[in-house]
């Protein structure tokens, strides 16, 4: 198991790396994490919700994402508190006090999921969450030390020595433990910068005054090339993609939504020769843009209200009137729509709400929750043109839009839609929407599709007057390269033979 001295630590990272080196080795690995709280959801073969990082860690150990990987999501969605999913499917909202209150009722999720997952692999490699030494939660808590005595698992503490007093973190943590840290077997030092010779008295140190060695020392990694889980990373490095003087840039401005969920779904765009990705709330950056995307969100009505509140629905007009393509994902699609209407409360406060009106739809939300696989071609040309590869992606949303929908034909391939009751998974439907250069989908994962993105580029390349790339880039072959360079970068910078020894592998 991996745990952390806090969030941030390099916890989910150094799982993925993990079930890579295993995998390498020939080795079948699974990642576990049982309770998980982001806002980066990803679907899963049954159909069910998962954290983004479970679906990364099982890509690192070659795996289809299951739903035992991440058996509890916890999405914050506002006054409501949290949106509870268990096994892949919507629970319930509690605030904090009610969800410590459930904490029966979801170890025995918990544990129901980690014995189908440790039943059919050799190995389990568990992330923590947060810092097992909070001690006002030691009673209620299900991620931590919980999981590491249930399991039989042995500990290594990672601990984040960018932010500093990495050594305080692990010995305050080890001593907050008392007894339970008997599991904590080692520790590694993550994000070193400078000259190792420095700090090597520290690490002797460490050992001495807890028992325990620091089995690695990682460096520092400014960049790993792999999707993110928190949202705060928006706010910390605002700009990714590269700038290309011989290709001209095309600014890509992403909309910094309150409640922004899946903004790994722009990964892809940020892989291109020829982007620059910026996150913001800034009227001029989006009156200006190349192209203006509106993400997904978890709680759209309010995320339509803050735009509102800093008036940036006028400069996503502005920007559409001046013939900037304008997109909406998921939230931000409904967003784009005329209307939202909530009448069972289900985000809560609004009943009604005027959207953007940039596209000829309503939404109504609904107590079900779609959750499935697609695939989808697309109907409308447009700034598609004559598009006719088929198109893979998921679905992950509250509520139905209609009106003037029909830009991609699009089949559920399982999980979960109101519209389609349990027998018609597989079936055709429509979705999305497009009103000259704005349009808008529920489709995540999109811009996966390497053939898709680059057409779409290319579109807003011809209207700057720039010449199209050729070359296409695979989205999925440059994660993976970024996993297996993650992969031996932990591996040459840990004692693998001490891990061996532990897991008996």
């Amino acid at each position: 198991m991996i745990q952390g001295t806090g969030s941030g630590a390099g916890k989910s990272l150094m799982v993925t790396a993990l079930c890579r080196i295993f995998s390498d080795m020939g080795v079948d690995v699974a990642p576990f994490k049982s309770q998980n709280m982001a806002l980066n959801s990803y679907i899963t073969i049954e159909g069910g919700e998962i954290g983004r990082a479970q679906a990364l860690q099982a890509e690192a150990a070659r795996l289809e994402a299951v739903n035992d990987m991440n058996p509890i999501l916890l999405k914050v969605s506002g006054e409501k508190g949290s949106q509870v999913i268990i096994h892949g499917r919507p629970h319930s909202h509690m605030k904090a006090v009610e969800y410590y209150a459930f904490k029966e009722t979801a170890w025995k999720a918990v544990r129901e999921s980690y014995d189908r997952l440790a039943s059919g692999h050799d190995l389990i490699v568990i992330e923590g969450a947060g810092s097992p030494a909070e001690i006002n939660l030691t009673d209620v808590e299900i991620v931590n030390m919980s999981v590491a005595k249930y399991a039989g698992a042995p500990v290594i503490l990672v601990g984040d020595i960018d932010r500093g007093g990495v050594f305080a973190s692990l010995f305050g943590t080890v001593k907050l433990l008392g007894r339970e840290s008997r599991f904590i077997k080692g520790y590694i030092v993550n994000k070193f910068r400078g000259d190792i010779s420095i700090l090597e008295p520290g690490l002797e140190m460490i050992r001495e005054k807890t028992g325990r060695p620091v089995i690695g020392v990682l460096p520092y990694i400014p960049e790993t090339g792999l999707p993110e889980e928190d949202g705060m990373v928006l706010q910390q490095r605002p700009v990714a993609g590269n700038r290309k003087s011989e290709y001209g840039t095309i600014k890509v401005v992403i909309v910094r939504l309150k409640y922004i969920s899946n903004f790994t779904d722009y990964d892809p765009l940020a892989c291109e020769p020829d982007v620059e990705l910026l996150y913001s709330i800034n009227p001029v950056e989006i009156e200006n843009a190349d192209f203006v995307i509106i993400p997904g969100s978890k709680n759209t009505m309010e995320d339509l209200n803050f735009l509102r509140e800093l008036s940036l629905d006028e400069s996503v007009r502005r920007a559409h009137a001046k013939g900037i393509p304008v997109m909406g994902m998921c939230g931000g699609y409904q967003i784009l729509g005329k209307k939202i209407y909530d009448p069972q409360y289900v985000e809560g406060g609004y009943v009604e709400v005027d959207g953007i009106g940039l596209l000829d739809i309503e939404t109504v939300f609904n107590e079900t929750k779609t959750t499935c696989r697609v695939e989808a071609e697309v109907v409308q040309g447009g700034m598609f043109g004559d598009f006719s590869l088929p198109l893979k992606g998921y679905e992950i949303h509250m509520g139905e839009s209609r009106g003037a929908v029909g830009l991609f034909r699009m089949q559920r391939l399982n999980g979960f839609a109101r519209s389609t009751g349990p027998d018609a998974l597989n079936l055709e439907t429509m979705d999305g929407s497009m009103n000259g250069n704005c349009w808008g989908t529920y489709i995540h994962g999109i811009f996966e599709n390497d053939a898709f993105r680059r057409k779409i580029l290319n579109s807003i390349r011809a209207g700057r007057g720039l010449p199209a790339i050729g070359v296409l880039r695979s989205y999925s072959e440059i994660k993976d390269n970024a996993i297996d360079n993650l992969a031996r970068i932990v591996k040459k910078n840990i004692d693998m033979d001490y891990l061996r020894r532990l897991v008996k592998i």
